[in-house]
């Protein structure tokens, strides 16, 4: 889920300068440069020395011309690509939490407690939090394309052990796996929709994928709860093999690859094929570090920033513990809804319809926050600071533990059942208001490694809604639905302040930084 965002905002960093291909006359000229050393490139061209040999490579530096560019597909071509993306994105959030009904099926028919069962959901966004390590870097260097396939793939292969498993340990892996190779559409294909469109038209696409990574982990339990109350709990992942195929092969025929260095990288070798020429080059050509060196650095520098930059540790650690939060009420509503007020499974399932709805809601204020960030673009001549973006934030901040609370005061057997879903909306509001804001800051401040900012982030969330789950019966058991959930909203109660401390003092402490901009 998380990231979504990460690719998008810096996507235009990412695209280095392009030079046009030089005419035949340019061509002729550059050959004939006379100078007395370096090694001749081509059999035809004298050797060139100096700014003439930058300038030599450069008249062969390859760009896209306006058919081959991505931002230049038909609309309707666009909008296919972007529902695609965003739908195998729901897909894989879906898949993350559709097993919070099936748990006492799996501790009958696996012959194991249900303890062991909840880890279903813990491993699955475990593999979720890991899996942007490699294919993040993997997708700089193949395209996107390529990522998604193989990885859907995978996914799509690696469920068939999970829908029919013949033990829970076999099921228990298969599912981390399935969790690893399904993180790239909430890694890598937030860029796409960026590929797609120009600064000014991405905000409507952008925010129809963002959505889909929050709305999966609610749609989750509200199918499985239908499937595992009627028929047996493997049809909830049989009905996932039947999503699953078909994406990938809508994937496979609609999607592209959209990622300009790569589509790059393959005109320079194309070109160089059909006309023999070896000096047509992209700046992929020139990379000199190693896909493991990538991997490598992908895994040390997030933990890096944890431990070295408070500011961020903060920051992660705040979006961590609403999703965990969130995962950890796929255990909760079922003692809320069934315990106190006789829910049958699937009536469960719809209980988390609030929280989609906020979730919706958030969305829907975009083009408000749109006409606000305009405002403050003009007021800071078009350059306003990383703080900026935390406005969002504070509304989040506040919205998130009000809802909690209200929630946690309406959990009584005597309190109409609609109180504490309505009560959920505000929090599912103010979820996607925080993940906006903190994304946003991430990439923003910590631009130069904002690929790491955001690895560091889906690390310690994926960590955070790994371990809730495991222990809040033990928690509702012992504190009661309104201690429990009202010790929740007291922990983001007091992470509430943190984008109105950073508002006002973010600008001072991105100087202490090492690794944030400081202007």
């Amino acid at each position: 889920m998380d990231s979504k965002i990460s690719e998008s905002l810096p996507a235009n960093a990412e695209k280095q300068r392009q030079q046009t291909l030089p005419s035949d006359v340019e061509k002729q000229q550059l050959r004939g440069a006379d100078v007395e050393k370096a090694p001749s490139v081509h059999p035809s061209a004298k050797t060139i020395v100096g700014s003439d040999q930058a300038k030599f490579q450069d008249a062969f530096r390859v760009e896209l011309d306006a058919s081959e560019d991505p931002k230049q597909l038909p609309t309707l071509r666009k909008w296919a690509i972007v529902i695609v993306i965003s739908v195998s994105a729901l897909c894989t959030a879906f898949a993350s939490s559709c097993a919070s009904f099936t748990e006492d099926g799996i501790a009958r028919d696996l012959h194991t407690v249900r303890e062991v069962a909840i880890l279903s959901i813990s491993l699955f966004v475990e593999g979720l939090g890991m899996g942007p390590l490699v294919t993040g870097p993997l997708s700089e260097l193949y395209g996107r394309n390529i990522i998604y396939r193989v990885s859907y793939f995978l996914f799509f292969v690696f469920t068939w052990p999970v829908a029919f498993p013949p033990d829970i340990a076999t099921f228990l892996v298969f599912r981390f796996i399935t969790g690893f190779c399904s993180s790239a559409f909430l890694s890598v294909a937030g860029g796409s929709v960026s590929d797609l469109f120009e600064n000014r038209k991405v905000a409507s696409p952008m925010a129809i994928y963002t959505i889909s990574p929050f709305l999966g982990p609610i749609l989750g339990p509200l199918v499985s709860g239908f499937i595992c109350q009627n028929v047996d709990w493997r049809w909830v992942y049989r009905v996932l093999l039947i999503w699953q195929f078909a994406m990938l092969s809508l994937l496979i025929l609609i999607v592209p690859e959209t990622y300009e260095p790569v589509l790059l990288k393959r005109k320079a070798a194309k070109l160089r094929k059909t006309t023999g020429d070896n000096k047509y080059w992209a700046p992929l050509d020139k990379r000199d570090k190693s896909i493991s060196r990538s991997i490598l650095e992908s895994i040390y520098v997030p933990f890096e920033l944890l431990l070295y930059d408070r500011m961020a540790l903060l920051l992660d650690i705040w979006t961590a513990l609403l999703l965990g939060i969130l995962y950890l009420a796929f255990q909760a509503f079922p003692i809320i809804f069934e315990g106190k007020h006789g829910f049958s499974m699937q009536q469960t399932g719809l209980s988390f319809i609030g929280i989609g709805v906020g979730m919706i809601i958030a969305v829907g204020c975009q083009p408000l926050w749109n006409r606000y960030n305009a405002r403050v673009r003009k007021r800071y001549n078009g350059n306003p600071p990383p703080e900026a973006g935390l406005v969002v934030g504070q509304v989040g901040g506040i919205l998130a533990p009000i809802g909690l609370f209200w929630l946690a005061f309406t959990t009584y057997r005597g309190v109409p059942w609609i109180v504490p879903i309505i009560a959920s909306v505000p929090f599912g509001t103010g979820i996607v208001f925080i993940f906006t804001s903190v994304f946003t800051y991430l990439v923003v401040a910590y631009r130069p490694i904002a690929a790491s900012a955001m690895a560091s982030n889906s690390a310690l969330r994926s960590t955070f809604a790994a371990v809730f789950p495991l222990f809040a019966g033990q928690m509702y058991d012992r504190l009661g639905t309104v201690g429990a959930t009202a010790l929740l909203a007291g922990l983001t109660t007091l992470m509430a302040p943190l984008p109105f401390i950073y508002y006002r003092i973010g600008h001072r402490l991105r100087q202490q930084s090492r690794f944030a901009v400081k202007t």
